[in-house]
């Protein structure tokens, strides 16, 4: 007898994929930015004490200010808003509370692992080190760990438009922080004209003292931008790769050596990476079966939250109960975490999902 007929379970097409239910599975979110997910509210409050000015302190004006819309235009477009979160994140407290309220909102929807990334050069302005800054973030993570059922892990990011220096200097930070909070070292921003190769002395320095890494990487710039991301600066996870399927012995490369890819549906439409929703590869590479994940990128930006990406996945691209269980199970495999850790939350949250009948095959590990 098959395991399917002996556990009446096994059976997901009878699972109702509503978003309650979407909302209630654990979930694991790997690409989250941590100047793009804010509280409006917070943003408003933070102004007033530190004076900044703000394009409007009516929170609903602001809203609509920072948050773009699928109407966007370009990536130029979309990282407007930055402008405006940047400033009011030149503290520690700040900071901090930001940090914190991120792992709030995320576990309030069940993630239970996150990864948020920032760039430690934005916060320099008002006079914090860099140790300061990363301090801070990792106070707010430790504070939301302890109140809430969340592991959050902290990226430090380098910048492709800012110096190659520069990226050495925060690389360097990373290097100081392993085992401390941070669990990884990302390198973001525009992709034309600011190639990967440009920073691999900051790489260099992080592969060599064992660091995770990611990029950002064919998302605004094609295929080349994610062999290089590969090869000159040894990615063990690639932000975004939209374009990935225009070069399909690269594809079956990353497929072939399980280079996870950290997709972000509504913002991929919104910074014009894929022309709308139902152009989003995400299922082509699911059903090829490279290793893809869902994350919200930025949760303000956007105006999102992983349980809607995973809406969007449902009602626009076709993903299934069993293709679901699936995707979620992918984020916590590609999770920068330490094998043994990886494999207890691993058995952790497929226990409950197949609580609530979502049932694994013996070799989902």
């Amino acid at each position: 007898m098959s395991e399917n007929k002996k556990n009446p379970k096994q059976n997901n097409s009878k699972i109702e994929l509503t978003r309650e239910f979407i909302k209630s599975l654990p979930k694991a979110e790997l690409h989250c930015h941590l100047d793009g997910s804010m509280r409006v509210e917070t943003i408003v409050d933070i102004a007033k004490k530190e004076n900044v000015i703000l394009p409007s302190e009516d929170i609903n004006e602001l809203r609509s200010i920072l948050e773009v819309g699928m109407n966007c235009k370009s990536l130029e477009e979309y990282l407007r808003p930055f402008d405006i979160t940047a400033q009011v994140l030149q503290t520690e407290e700040a900071l901090t509370r930001a940090t914190f309220e991120l792992g709030e909102d995320a576990a309030k929807e069940n993630v239970r692992y996150i990864e948020i990334r920032f760039a430690p050069l934005w916060h320099i302005k008002k006079g914090l080190t860099f140790t300061q800054v990363v301090d801070a973030v990792i106070n707010g993570a430790k504070m939301a760990e302890r109140k809430y059922n969340i592991i959050i892990g902290i990226i430090i990011c380098g910048i492709r438009h800012t110096s190659p220096a520069d990226t050495l200097k925060v690389a360097e930070l990373a290097v100081a922080y392993k085992n401390r909070g941070v669990v990884g070292f990302d390198l973001a921003g525009a992709e034309k004209d600011f190639p990967a190769k440009e920073h691999a002395d900051a790489f260099y320095l992080i592969i060599n003292n064992n660091i995770n890494t990611t990029a950002h990487a064919g998302e605004a710039y094609g295929t080349d931008s994610i062999k290089q991301a590969i090869h000159n600066i040894s990615a063990n996870r690639i932000g975004h790769g939209t374009r990935l399927r225009e070069d399909g012995d690269l594809l079956n490369y990353v497929n072939d050596h399980r280079i996870p890819l950290e997709m972000c549906i509504t913002s991929n439409v919104q910074t014009k990476a894929v022309s709308s929703v139902e152009d989003h590869p995400i299922k082509f590479y699911y059903d090829l079966g490279l290793r893809v994940t869902l994350n919200t990128d930025n949760r303000l930006i956007s105006n999102t939250t992983l349980t809607d990406e995973y809406m969007l996945a449902i009602d626009k691209l076709g993903f299934t109960a069993d293709d679901i269980k699936y995707l979620i199970l992918n984020g916590f495999k590609s999770a920068f975490l330490p094998f043994f850790e990886k494999i207890r939350v691993i058995k952790d949250i497929t226990k409950e999902m197949e609580d609530k009948g979502m049932i694994f095959k013996k070799n989902y590990i």
